[in-house]
């Protein structure tokens, strides 16, 4: 006991898993373990074991989101990496290889809602080789411009384009590692989609093209794949399973993506990019506003997640993603509450505590702390700082409608942090600058409407 003791103590994220653990029910109760770029997502055997207003009030925990069966502890940006890894260790004491197998299968018999937070958890793992290839893309991309390092250029220009280009393989792996199924035979029926000689098969008169339906594509693949591969174990015999499972499951899913699922997922991919460019271009303030105003509810339940396939369409279609930039309104809004609020209440200490520590991270597009340690305990800055995100939103979208589009390369930042991934068709200082205008927006509105309707809070507001 008293090596443990030490062990955690020398480790602030072993100490936080460590307090996290026994609050939701102990090891026996949760089923699986997972995490984004700023929450630990637990699902959990029985939740009424967990101690939601005990893990709120944990050091560290900035706040804790239940949605569709899955408990979600918001610890920030490189905090829920170093604790993911603790308390799946903690984990890794209790938890036998069946356990967690009887667990994925319990996992499988969820709800569609549990189903598509399970797709969005096959992109997450993405998102850090999204953000790197992006950026050296938009790199490159300015060197180009400049005419310099001309003999640097391809090979950035292969750096960045690699993981594109070989996507659908990644993506059709975390699926069928997700979804129950051999992660390698996911990803090798997946590698149907971008291998070169599908351009040889033709079926109803049309010819495929590599690519075609893209990462939707792949998901669908593995899906089968791994449909196929369950169906097929358990009823071969054992001296067989190891060589028949395999290649029935490449064989069958592989002759159906390449007759029914590649031109299926390439319609829905192109109704994907046609849908979003007209959405932007047509209806621009208004598809703006409504977008901006709602997404940080989005955020707060964790549900913004299920929006990365439809982003990953997009990057790989167009090159960028159209509607990242007018979502990203909503945390400037946040950041313009905070700062009222910061203004108004002048003799809250502790509030005004939260908010600087909280700030730069908020300005960066990592919002959670501003949600939960501000604008939702104070109630109605919440709603003020998704007015000043949908006024924003309403800017970009408006310049949308001229045909200055703004796109961004990859996905996961936000704020200030996505400056270096903006790209569009009237160059990057156009496109910068409506980005900046549209933050600076949400800025001014998320402030004044805050600081109008922020002063009785100052005698309601509980420590």
């Amino acid at each position: 006991m008293r090596t443990d003791s030490s062990s955690t103590a020398a480790s602030p994220a072993a100490a936080t898993a460590a307090a996290i653990l026994p609050l939701v029910g102990g090891p026996a109760n949760v089923t699986t373990v997972a995490h984004c770029m700023t929450r630990l997502r637990l699902v959990l055997t029985d939740p009424s074991r967990a101690d939601e207003t005990a893990l709120r009030a944990l050091p560290g925990v900035l706040g804790v989101v239940v949605a569709d069966g899955s408990w979600q502890v918001v610890l920030g940006p490189g905090a829920v990496t170093t604790v993911t890894t603790e308390f799946e260790k903690l984990l890794a004491h209790h938890h036998s290889g069946t356990e967690l197998r009887d667990a994925q299968r319990l996992r499988d018999a969820t709800p569609l809602k549990t189903v598509l937070r399970r797709i969005a958890a096959v992109f997450v793992p993405l998102i850090p080789a999204l953000i790197g290839c992006g950026i050296l893309a938009g790199l490159n991309g300015l060197l180009l411009n400049a005419g310099w390092l001309p003999g640097l250029t391809p090979a950035l220009a292969a750096v960045a384009a690699a993981f594109m280009s070989l996507i659908a393989v990644f993506v059709g792996y975390q699926t069928a590692k997700e979804f129950g199924g051999t992660p390698i035979l996911g990803g090798a029926v997946a590698a149907i989609v971008v291998y070169p000689g599908v351009a040889k098969v033709t079926a109803f008169g049309v010819t495929l093209a590599p690519g075609q339906g893209g990462v939707l594509g792949a998901l669908a693949a593995a899906l089968l794949a791994t449909y196929v591969e369950k169906r097929c174990r358990g009823r071969l015999p054992e001296s067989l399973d190891v060589l028949l499972t395999p290649t029935l499951t490449v064989l069958v899913a592989g002759l159906g993506t390449l007759y029914g699922l590649m031109y299926a997922a390439g319609a829905v991919s192109t109704a994907i990019g046609t849908a979003a460019n007209w959405l932007l271009t047509t209806t621009g303030p208004i598809a703006g506003l409504i977008l901006g105003g709602l997404f940080l509810p989005l955020v707060m339940l964790g549900l913004h997640q299920a929006l990365i396939p439809i982003h990953t369409t997009l990057i790989e279609q167009q090159g960028y993603t159209v509607l990242l930039p007018v979502l990203a309104m909503a945390g400037a809004g946040q950041v313009g509450a905070a700062l009222a609020v910061y203004v108004r209440l002048r003799h809250d200490t502790a509030i005004r505590t939260t908010i600087r520590s909280a700030l730069p991270a908020g300005l960066l597009g990592i919002g959670e702390p501003l949600v939960y340690g501000v604008s939702l305990p104070l109630g109605r800055p919440f709603l003020t700082a998704c007015a000043g995100g949908a006024a924003g939103g309403a800017f970009v979208g408006f310049f949308a409608t001229l045909g200055d589009k703004v796109g961004a390369t990859a996905i996961g930042p936000s704020g200030w942090a996505l400056f270096p991934l903006l790209t569009g068709p009237r160059g990057l200082a156009m496109t910068a600058a409506i980005y900046a205008g549209g933050l600076l927006t949400a800025y001014a509105v998320g402030f004044a409407t805050t600081y109008a309707f922020t002063g009785p809070l100052a005698t309601r507001r509980t420590p």
